[in-house]
């Protein structure tokens, strides 16, 4: 049985909370992200406020951060500062990387909802969630937008249907905290 600080995915994806708290550089998270297949992790995405930092402990991972490709080894550090769209795919099975992100915002919980649709049965291989309403919870979560959709689109459709799966109850249902209004 996991713990509550180390989520496993049906593709054995783990994510572990290493540490969440405030510095003098301000509020931060700290993940480690265990994967263990070569594949697509992250499509292109961006945050308005928070930046992520992904540093290589093991394997191999491919980054696209505003449109500059690039290859990190062990030892590697990837920036994704606010604002940038940034993607991301492991070269190598079983990676590890660390990851922490600034402010944190809702971060963490973001992973929290993943997990437990994706343990449900709710995602498909690629790991999105098959419900438009779901996808909306998500996407919502993750204090950011997809790449290449006007912010304005997301805020409608997206928005829109992350509002009525609240009235549903899907967020009450599926999400692990309160939200945070944008």
């Amino acid at each position: 049985m996991e713990d509550e600080t180390t989520l496993t995915f049906r593709n054995g994806h783990q994510v572990t909370l290493v540490a969440r708290g405030t510095d003098e550089r301000g509020p931060y998270l700290r993940l480690c992200h265990t994967l263990p297949k070569a594949e697509r992790q992250a499509g292109p995405h961006w945050h308005p406020e928070l930046t992520e930092w992904f540093t290589i402990r093991q394997g191999r991972a491919r980054f696209k951060i505003d449109g500059v490709e690039t290859i990190a080894n062990p030892g590697d550090t990837m920036t994704a500062p606010a604002g940038a769209v940034h993607e991301f795919w492991t070269e190598a099975p079983n990676t590890l990387f660390d990851h922490e992100i600034r402010p944190p915002l809702r971060h963490w919980e973001m992973f929290q909802l993943w997990h437990k649709l994706d343990v449900a049965g709710k995602t498909t291989r690629s790991r999105l969630p098959r419900n438009p309403l779901a996808l909306a919870l998500l996407w919502d979560y993750q204090d950011g937008y997809l790449g290449g959709v006007p912010r304005w689109a997301q805020h409608l459709v997206l928005g829109g249907l992350a509002r009525l799966a609240t009235l549903l109850g899907y967020r009450r249902r599926w999400a692990p905290a309160p939200p945070v209004p944008r």
